[in-house]
């Protein structure tokens, strides 16, 4: 069973992520550092697939994850990250943890997961 988030288009939530953390004091220039840290993608790339309306699926297939990402930990409405068992589900809850510690107010290289 595909979930409904799988082909939402990444433009329709990423303004939502923008509002979340500016609405705490962070930027859209750190939006974007965090994103590029995740997939690869840079600000040229990411504005492509936002033009473009790439769903979620189509969005992670094309990105080459941090090869970090499996201490990104903790939970997301609950459920925690590195428990998802779908592949694809588990990434964008890696892009949701990142944004909601990106809102909270975490130093970037935590958040980044810089040594």
């Amino acid at each position: 069973m595909s979930h409904r988030i799988f082909t939402t288009s990444v433009a329709s939530v990423y303004p939502h992520y923008v509002t979340k953390v500016e609405r705490k004091g962070r930027t859209q220039a750190e939006l974007h550092e965090v994103i590029e840290w995740l997939t690869g993608f840079d600000e040229a790339q990411l504005r492509t697939h936002l033009d473009d309306g790439t769903t979620f699926e189509d969005f992670f297939a094309a990105a080459t994850l941090n090869p970090n990402v499996d201490q990104i930990t903790g939970s997301v409405c609950g459920v925690k990250v590195q428990e998802v068992e779908d592949p694809l589900m588990r990434q964008i809850r890696y892009l949701d943890k990142l944004v909601d510690e990106l809102a909270k107010g975490r130093p970037m290289d935590k958040v980044l997961r810089s040594a």
